[in-house]
């Protein structure tokens, strides 16, 4: 599970918080250290922040960490709960990039929730529109846009807004209640 909260012991490295759950899940063996630093890598995150204490290392980071630390046993079901907030640009279309290729490469199923619609959009084979609770509607992305975006040039983000009556803003102050 990859969450914006994720849990580490913030004294301990990235290295030793991803070995500590390798062996966990019995796959801290030989070779452990190359596949992490080539998640790592993957990820955009400099191998010299391997060494240091979690806590000197920004959001950002702990986030990508957090991550390759969820791929790190080749999970055939992952929930990812918001993994790229707090992520800037680049990093986010890396971390986006990378559940691409493990999706395909490892058949892997990844349950995204996300508030972030453009991200549901690009990453999303299915869709499914909450709101309070309620599943409103269910489908593809571009099954979703055809029907509620109201236009050909839509976005999943015109779909939820025609879905739930709502506009972004309302939604981000619901949150914030």
């Amino acid at each position: 599970r990859v969450s914006v909260e994720a849990s580490f012991f913030k004294e301990m490295s990235p290295w030793e918080n991803m070995l500590y759950a390798a062996r966990l899940y019995g796959s801290g063996g030989e070779g452990t250290r190359a596949r992490v630093e080539a998640m790592l890598e993957r990820l955009g995150l400099p191998l010299d922040t391997l060494d240091k204490p979690m806590k000197q290392l920004s959001r950002g980071q702990q986030q990508k960490v957090a991550i390759a630390r969820s791929f790190l046993t080749s999970p055939s079901l992952l929930l990812m709960d918001e993994p790229t907030t707090g992520l800037d640009p680049c990093s986010k279309r890396e971390v986006q990039e990378l559940v691409r290729s493990i999706r395909q490469d490892r058949a892997a199923t990844v349950l995204l929730c996300t508030h972030d619609l453009e991200e549901a959009e690009v990453l999303g084979d299915r869709v499914l529109v909450i709101d309070r609770g309620r599943v409103l509607a269910e489908g593809t992305p571009a099954e979703l846009i055809r029907a509620h975006a109201g236009n050909a040039d839509g976005s999943l983000e015109d779909a939820f807004m025609q879905l739930t009556g709502k506009r972004l803003e309302e939604d981000e102050e619901e949150k914030d209640e």
